[in-house]
Order: C-alpha cells, then structure tokens, then sequence
C-alpha cells in the first residue's frame, strides 16, 4: 500500500491490457527460519534455485534473528513477499514469529514448516495468525511439494503488492458518486491504481497545479504516460487502459453473457474444451462475488480467499484457454436468427453465437428511504467495502443486511472504521449467515449486531452525514452520525433486458429445464420433440447459470457448477444441431 491513501488492485498479464511496471523496483525478500543448521541450508539452497533472479533469500538460525531482520527490512521500506519458518525453535514457536510478523507486514504471505506432530498447532494457526498454509516435512521431491505451494501464494501476493508508484493516480473527493464511480471500474476490472484525495493529500493538489486544473473538475485520472482526463466515460476509460471492447471472430460457439463466478467458470470450460467462446460483461469480472473481501468456505482454499483473487485467477485461466472477454459492453436484447443467436449489443453492434449462457447475476436491492438516492456514491453505497474502506478510517459505518456479504463487507470494514454497526430487521443471523462467519463477527470488538433496527432516514447534504435509526418493534426512531452505510438488503436478477420469449418467474429469476415445463401452455411454445435441458431457459440454445436461474442456491460453489454444467449442455446442443 502506498500509505493509506492507496487502493491496492492488480492485475496480471492475462488481460489485454497492461499492467502498470515499475523497473527499478527491488527485488522482494523470502525469509527462511529453522534452528537446524542442516534444514535451513537445505531450503535456502533449493529456494535459491528455484526463485533465484525473481526474489532475495535471506535466512535466520532462530525466531528472534528473523524478527529481528523483519524489524530491520521494514525501517529500510524493503518488501518481503514470504516467510517460511520451521515450528519447533527453542526461542520462539513458528506460530509466534509469524503472529509478530503480521503486525510489521501484514500482506506478507506466511507459511509454517512442521512435522506430522505438529499439524495441529499449524492448523490452529490458519484461524489464530490467517496462516497461509504449512508444509510436511520433509519436502523432498521439492518439484511437487514445495515450489507449487509457494508459486501459487507468491503469485497472489505479488497480484495485491504495489511497489513505489508509477501507474494510474485517480485523484477526486472522498464521498463523491463520480469518484466512487472510477474508483469501482477500476477496483472492479483489476487495475492497480493510487487514490488521491484532494482534501487530505499534498500530491493531489500537486498534480492539479502541474496540470493546471482546479478541484471544480475532479475527478482526473492520470495515466503512466503523463496523459490525464477530467470527469472521464467509463468506455472513454476502457479504451484508454486497453480494454477488449471489439469481437475478433464473426460467429462463436457459445456467447456467455454476464463474468461472475457461473460465466466465467463456462468460459474456462468453453474454451478448454475447444468452442469458440467470448465473455460480454457490462461493468467488470467478478460479480457480486468478486466484489467480497474474503470467500472463506470455498473448497481447497482453508485460508480463504478474497473475490478479487477468484476473479484474478478465473480469469488468467479463462484466457489462458483462448477466451474472449469483452468489457465493458452492455447487451440489450437476444433474438433468433438463421438458427443463429444474436445477441445485441447497446452500442448497435451484434455478436452472432450458436448457443448463448446467460450468467448475468443478482445486483443488490435499493434502500427504499429518505436520503439513501440522494447520496448514492456519497457515503451511500451497494457492495462496495473493498473500494471504500480506507475513506472509512477511524469513522463509525453502519452494513444493512443480515446475509453472507453484509457479514463479510463487516469484517473487512473492521480493519478501518472505529466503529461497524450491523443493522438487521429480524432477531438474530443464525438463519441467514455462515456460522463461521457470525463467530468472527461476535470476536471482533469494533463490530456490533443491532436486531430489529432498519434505516428510516439518510441525513447530509453534499455527503451523508447520519442516519435516522428506527426499532420495527416499538417504533421509536433516533438520528445516530455515520460516515458511510453499506447496503446488502437482498438481490434482484439483472433480467430486465431479456426478451419475452425468455420465460421468468414472478420475481424476475428465469426458469429453466423441468420448471419450464410446469408453464400453463407449455406445449404452445416449446415446438421441439425433445424436453428443455436441465439449465436450458424457454428459448433453445440459451441457458442460464448461477444467481440468476430460478431456484439457484446463491452460493460461490454452486454458480462455478452450474457455469461448468452449461457447457456440458452446449454440447450437446451443438451435436443434435438444435
């Protein structure tokens, strides 16, 4: 982080566009600690050899050495990607060193090295220091053992790093909806950039004198190249950073419209399995899901991981495989044509598609009160913590919502408000979160549950100032200060745009498969021989994925399943031929 005016987003070489470099960067440390003089030259030798030109190996005999060189690597501002320490040391424990080492780097990736009789004080350290993961020893062949573990945690760590500063430098106003605005297209599409506030940073007001512009124009982007735009389009922006807004091929396989977890888990397995595939996302990859701070119940990640990074490595996979993403396009409408798909696009250009998936996902619901309209981007904001937490620091916040996202958006806004007030209509979580997640929100001590409250008013002017709180059982209201009100009140399914012949049910989801043929009518518009697919909507060679098929179980894990699952459908449309 480069202090605590920077968002920290990146992105890999994956994309299209490029990622912000910075030459003269320093190479980042790995720190190897074990009090067996045989073991630690044995992984100093083969960390050597493997990161060797990528990294710096520094190695420490006993807890205190490497504490002590930790101490000595911050006060020279010097980067440490990773620390790898052995459990059972005389001074202090592996666990100990790598808690006192969170507090110095908190970003540093922290691995433990143990024996079989240790694994439970290491798995007890994922929950008490957010271990990233231990390893057995010994490690031998460490080809599989070894360097897979750490490539894949250094490669994450290296996504969220930001060296000294030579990218993007977005420079508004705390608080305002055309900041908040860029701040989300640019968080949202993995573009590492370094927010400036103009009231509380001397480089901001730098940047305006140097560009001879006044605060009355923010927000400016400034780009690497010295080149800057005022109150800037988000397509405007698009361009600019080198977003793929243009189809490379006349007709694809399949269309997949919507990069949340379900379409861009039917991208990997498009494109993996030979169809020609592109990906039409109207803002950013990731969804609502790519927006969360920390998805801790997905499966093969114990640590967790955040949204940004299941997004960042969806997509390098999706990619990988020769997928198209397009973004941002907006699609209007779906239509057939010469047994074609033809999926319309709001700029008048048409992509033509055997088969199309559609994967658009749920958007949060609107706060329906005085104010929260009017503030909306000013202090007023829908899943939006990861964007606008720092300008939250040592604030009182309020999260409305009683489901997984409110719980996560809580935990992460924790680390810098002063105060997380959670606000929820019923008694109580227990039916609508995640056990784990109501045990870290009940030990985390700047965190309170408010049961039956709802927000009756949003106070300010330019911004929001507070908000009148209302108890829905004895109805008596108070006004309470609040800096920011992050809402996850439910979700409506981004349908709105579909055609009719794209059935849904009475709350917008779209029906699919056996539930289709439950219509009155059935019969009249489904004129094939053969039944609907299972995630096949009302219109042949169209199926929907995740959050927005009727009867979806809202989850991570269940979406990328049913991405996977409408490929296999894909298929199987493609060889009967309709």
């Amino acid at each position: 982080m480069v202090h605590n005016q920077t968002c920290k987003r990146s992105i890999d070489s994956y994309f299209t566009f490029p990622k912000a470099k910075n030459i003269s960067a320093p190479l980042p440390y790995i720190l190897s600690v074990d009090d067996d003089p045989q073991v630690l030259r044995a992984i100093s030798r083969d960390l050597r050899a493997h990161f060797r030109g990528r990294y710096r190996i520094l190695s420490a005999n006993s807890g205190q050495d490497a504490f002590d060189s930790l101490m000595e690597l911050s006060a020279s501002n010097e980067p440490v990607a990773l620390v790898l320490s052995d459990q059972r040391m005389p001074d202090m424990t592996g666990v100990d060193l790598l808690e006192k080492s969170r507090k110095i780097f908190p970003d540093t990736k922290r691995v433990l090295l143990t024996a079989y009789s240790d694994t439970d004080a290491a798995i007890k350290a994922i929950n008490e220091v957010q271990l990233d993961f231990y390893l057995l020893k010994p490690w031998d062949p460490p080809e599989e053992k070894l360097f897979p573990v750490l490539d894949d945690l250094l490669e994450e760590w290296e996504a969220q790093y930001v060296p000294a500063w030579r990218g993007l430098n977005l420079i508004g106003l705390s608080f305002s909806p055309d900041s908040h605005r860029l701040k989300d297209f640019l968080s949202g599409n993995l573009f590492p950039y370094r927010w400036l506030d103009y009231q509380q940073s001397t480089d901001a007001a730098d940047w305006l004198e140097r560009l001879q512009l006044e605060a009355g124009q923010l927000p400016v982007l400034v780009f690497e190249d010295g080149s800057h735009m005022v109150r800037p389009s988000l397509p405007d922006v698009a361009v600019k950073l080198g977003l793929q807004p243009e189809p490379h091929h006349e007709v694809y396989d399949v269309a997949i419209i919507g990069a949340g977890p379900s379409g861009l888990a039917a991208a990997v397995y498009g494109a993996s399995e030979g169809l020609r595939t592109v990906v039409l996302e109207k803002r950013a990859p990731g969804g609502q899901a790519g927006s969360s701070s920390r998805i801790e119940n997905y499966l093969g990640f114990p640590a967790g991981l955040s949204g940004a990074d299941l997004t960042r490595r969806a997509v390098s996979q999706a990619t990988r495989f020769g997928a198209e993403l397009l973004a941002p396009v907006e699609v209007q409408s779906i239509r057939l044509q010469d047994n074609y798909r033809i999926v319309e696009l709001s700029n008048g250009k048409e992509i033509r598609a055997i088969s199309v998936v559609l994967a658009m996902g749920v958007d949060y619901r609107k706060l329906e009160v005085l104010g929260a309209e009017q503030h909306a981007g000013a202090g007023v904001y829908y899943g939006a913590a990861g964007t606008e937490a720092i300008a939250c620091q040592g604030n009182s916040v309020y999260v409305v919502g009683g489901g997984n996202s409110a719980g996560q958006a809580a935990m992460y806004l924790s680390r810098f408000a002063s105060e997380v007030h959670i606000l929820i209509r019923s008694n109580n979580l227990h039916e609508t979160m995640s056990h784990y997640l109501i045990e870290q929100l009940k030990n985390t001590p700047n965190i309170s549950i408010h049961p039956f409250i709802e927000v009756a008013e949003v106070l300010g002017t330019d911004r929001m100032e507070g908000v009148v709180l209302k108890d829905n059982q004895t109805g008596e209201s108070k006004e309470m200060p609040s800096a920011a009100l992050f809402i996850f009140i439910g979700t409506r399914p981004m349908t709105q745009w579909l055609p009719n012949t794209i059935l849904r049910d009475s709350k917008g989801f779209v029906l699919t498969g056996s539930n289709l043929q439950q219509i009155t009518g059935f019969e009249g518009f489904w004129k094939l021989k053969r039944q609907p697919m299972i995630l096949e909507t009302s219109l042949p060679g169209v199926f929907a994925a995740g959050d927005i098929r009727s009867g979806a179980m809202n989850r991570v894990a269940s979406a990328v399943g049913e991405g996977s699952m409408s490929i296999k459908m894909v298929h199987e449309y493609i060889a009967i031929g309709h």
